[in-house]
């Protein structure tokens, strides 16, 4: 876990009272580990380069501005300002702040966060996400599983989410990290749900039982994308198929843990695509699903293709509904853990009541 202020992953002013610029995004840089690693995940591209991943609209600047519904309330409340506190005085990290969550208000105030486990740089460079990559070498913090539950005590959560860069380089992938923090969580902090949205452990099935039997409620794998955008989409070392493999291995092997996917929209998928996904996911048991819009990171990322409705939104969770989903979270800010805790009470976290809001909304 990092903590604020740290000098972890080259995101410091100075070195030995040397002032040192940080990485713009798509440069190489060393982190204090050692290692090299690429600001936000993917290298400076030629301006011919739009990142298309193969729909007509490709240049994203051809869609003009975001439309008015992709728009998040100001973060505020007593619990959030709580929170908000705690995270300050402690110098804890959470992906909500990192990640500039438009989400944070509200999952904070429902006692809700997200923390990533394992470092901040992955060793794999999908088109659609801004984590850094490059290769640890095997670094990780033996600390962490210690320090996340502490974090996850003092911020008081009903519901943690522990997310994860991809470790390649670890010859588990990271597994028995995973579920030692998820071990010190329940050790410390009993009644806390846990939710582990964890990489694919390259579908070595051991390792995915490592997770599974660590004690946690959710277990989550991102299929991301339609089996057709897969590669345009994900690293080559990911797979449509491997996912489903994970997830219905940990279904079998625990049918009592939920498990978890996401789709994020907006990529030049289909409505036929995204039902054949819905039937995929399906066919495996899957539990849970969350529909979300997908938001080009950087320029050197993959351009958005459509800006997805709220009504359109609303439809693909009834379609999802319809195919048995215990719960599908459906939405144009929506991601994988956001409002985590609440999709077990099926009311698609609340979301439906904002659909007309969401279309009223002033034009920004």
């Amino acid at each position: 876990m990092r903590l604020e202020g740290a000098t972890e992953m080259g995101n410091m002013n100075d070195f030995k009272g040397i002032p040192i610029e940080a990485p713009r995004s798509g440069q190489k840089y060393t982190t204090a580990q050692g290692f090299t690693a690429i600001r936000d995940g993917q290298k400076a591209r030629g301006a011919g380069d739009r990142g298309s991943s193969g729909g007509a609209s490709a240049v994203a600047g051809a869609l003009g501005g975001k439309p008015r519904w992709i728009k998040a309330p100001p973060a505020g409340g007593t619990a959030y300002q709580a929170v908000r506190g705690i995270v300050r005085e402690h110098r804890l990290s959470t992906v909500c702040e990192e990640a500039k969550c438009p989400n944070i208000g509200e999952c904070w105030n429902a006692g809700t966060a997200t923390i990533m486990v394992m470092g901040a740089v992955c060793t794999r460079a999908c088109r659609f996400c801004s984590v850094d990559t490059g290769n640890p070498r095997g670094w990780l913090d033996a600390e962490e599983p210690r320090n996340v539950a502490r974090s996850v005590s003092l911020m008081n959560l009903k519901y943690i989410v522990l997310t994860s860069v991809d470790r390649d380089d670890l010859p588990d992938g990271g597994a028995a990290h995973y579920a030692a923090c998820v071990r010190a969580i329940k050790g410390l902090c009993p009644q806390t749900g846990v939710e582990a949205l964890t990489p694919d452990f390259c579908g070595v099935l051991q390792d995915v039982e490592t997770v599974v039997d660590s004690g946690l409620e959710v277990f989550a794998q991102n299929v991301e994308t339609v089996r057709r955008l897969t590669h345009p989409v994900r690293d080559p070392r990911a797979g449509y198929d491997l996912t489903l493999q994970v997830l219905a291995h940990a279904k079998r092997y625990r049918p009592q843990v939920l498990t978890k996917t996401s789709l994020m929209l907006g990529l030049g998928e289909t409505d036929e695509e995204i039902v054949q996904t819905m039937d995929d996911l399906r066919a495996i048991d899957v539990d849970i699903l969350t529909l979300g819009q997908y938001l080009r990171p950087t320029l050197n990322h993959l351009a958005v293709e459509r800006y997805v409705t709220p009504a359109e939104f609303e439809k693909y969770r009834q379609w999802g509904l319809e195919r048995g989903f215990l719960e599908v979270v459906s939405g144009p800010l929506v991601r994988s853990s956001y409002r985590a805790e609440r999709a077990l009470e099926r009311n698609n976290a609340g979301l439906s009541a904002g659909v007309e809001t969401a279309l009223r909304a002033p034009a920004v």
